[in-house]
């Protein structure tokens, strides 16, 4: 007898983003913070990357085609509770995905992936009005860093955290994650902010370089926790705490010889 497609034994969760061969961002991340949540993975290659610690050395772009066939091979046979969409670099890209999700009912995190670690583009500068016109008034979550709310802003002048959350919250998404990692000081900030509330999240900033991937394991930390049924502030604040333990215990990985990866799995490895 075949088995029943749409039968949920455990959540699941999907990411589409780009690929990290040095496994510490991207897919590699987004399906590793996934599983140390206890939630199953599937995923949507937008792009392959050459990549290590060091540098990102060549980024190609998957064809619209494929990355829209991915799509539909997994909405058409898989249950997926949350999507979180990483890095997706061309207008083109952009437009397929906002097209394929267009009837999904689902929660949708944007993480809008611009610059790798290292400091290499990852979004093409025509890609930015798509984005902000196609995807984030999908987005039930929008996840960016200081550059990259700045960015999608179009400032050249600096902005009060808060302020730059209520800006990007008028362009449509649902509620705003401001993360605060780029910002100067002793304690880490980052700002949950809806219509009706703001929620801040603090931690001790620790003195490490391996951070390599934390935007994308951030945002799809909470992802894995929305899917689970947790509330917005509630999945963002467990996912706050775990990721400053994995960023702690990151050292210990030595992994390359760059800015490092954190350590997704700390709690069961070491």
């Amino acid at each position: 007898m075949r088995k029943n497609n749409f039968k949920k034994p455990v959540t699941t969760a999907l990411t589409i983003a780009g690929s990290d061969s040095g496994g510490g961002a991207g897919i590699q991340a987004d399906l590793k913070s996934f599983s140390a949540h206890g939630v199953y993975g599937a995923s949507v290659l937008t792009a392959i990357t050459a990549q290590n610690t060091l540098a990102v050395t060549l980024v190609e772009t998957v064809s619209p085609e494929m990355i829209d066939a991915q799509i539909k091979a997994v909405l058409d046979d898989i249950r997926i509770d949350a999507i979180k969409i990483g890095m997706l670099g061309t207008p083109e890209v952009i437009e397929v995905v906002a097209s394929a999700l267009a009837n999904y009912e689902g929660p949708i995190v944007l993480d809008p992936v611009m610059v790798a670690k290292s400091g290499d583009a990852l979004l093409h500068d025509d890609a930015v009005a798509s984005l902000i016109d196609k995807l984030l008034p999908l987005a039930s979550l929008l996840t960016p860093n200081i550059p990259e709310a700045t960015r999608l802003l179009s400032l050249d002048h600096g902005l009060a955290l808060v302020e730059q959350g209520k800006a990007l919250l008028a362009l449509g998404p649902k509620a705003v994650l401001l993360k605060g990692g780029h910002a100067d000081g002793p304690i880490c900030c980052d700002y949950l902010i809806t219509d009706n509330k703001i929620v801040k999240f603090e931690s001790p900033r620790l003195g490490t370089g391996n951070t390599h991937g934390t935007g994308c394991s951030f945002s799809s930390a909470i992802t894995a926790g929305i899917a689970k049924g947790l509330a917005l502030d509630e999945a963002t604040g467990e996912a706050h705490l775990w990721l400053h333990e994995a960023i702690k215990a990151a050292d210990h990985l030595e992994i390359g010889q760059g800015h490092g990866p954190v350590h997704h799995f700390y709690k069961l490895w070491s």
